[in-house]
């Protein structure tokens, strides 16, 4: 299992989210990085097919990967998960289901992956992983709820103005049509919100 391929940015990312007044911080981030093996994808190839189970919860360490379902045979953005987040298709992941959406690379993506049986027992004998993944979520509910909340009240116009002040990365590396997808928008609409908004 490769491991110690310079995982300086994943345990940076992991720091951000626990109490670093733990004394066995380092040890016990040591022993997270243990359980990570790294997933290279090259660009459109998947984490995880559309009612495939999902086998890994990872961290990006590069790339871009597009959470996608299929409406009426047309492809639909959900979420895009940019370098240094952490993504999944966490129902299926965590149940062992199969997961109602697929997960693909857009670009060259190298991956810090766990399985299911790693995780849970980081999770049952690891405080800092247990920390993590706990203010993890309750961020990702945050995050969730106001995506929510602006899909119902802001206009167009108004989601792609957040976006740019919130997620500046979305709109410089990803393609247009991916965009407008997750936000909702036409690609006609989106990018007639974008010329006017330059």
């Amino acid at each position: 299992m490769k491991t110690q391929n310079n995982n300086s940015a994943f345990l940076d990312y992991l720091r951000h989210f626990i109490n670093d007044s733990d004394k066995h911080l380092e040890q016990s981030l040591t022993e997270i990085a243990n359980h990570f093996k790294i997933l290279s994808l090259k660009k459109n190839q998947f984490l995880v097919d559309e009612n495939q189970v999902c086998r890994y919860f990872c961290y990006v360490e590069s790339g871009i990967l597009q959470h996608a379902i299929l409406v009426d045979d047309e492809e639909k953005t959900t979420y895009l998960a940019m370098r240094n987040s952490v993504t999944s298709s966490l129902n299926s992941f965590l149940n062992t289901i199969p997961s109602r959406k697929s997960i693909k690379a857009l670009v060259d993506c190298q991956l810090w992956v766990i399985d299911l049986e790693s995780f849970n027992y980081l999770l049952a004998n690891n405080q800092a992983f247990h920390q993590f993944y706990y203010n993890l979520i309750e961020r990702q509910i945050i995050l969730i709820d106001d995506y929510r909340i602006d899909l119902l009240t802001l206009t167009p116009e108004e989601r792609y103005k957040k976006l740019l002040v919130t997620e500046p990365k979305l709109l410089q590396e990803v393609p247009l049509h991916y965009l407008a997808s997750f936000l909702g928008i036409s690609n006609r609409h989106m990018s007639r919100i974008r010329k006017n908004s330059h």
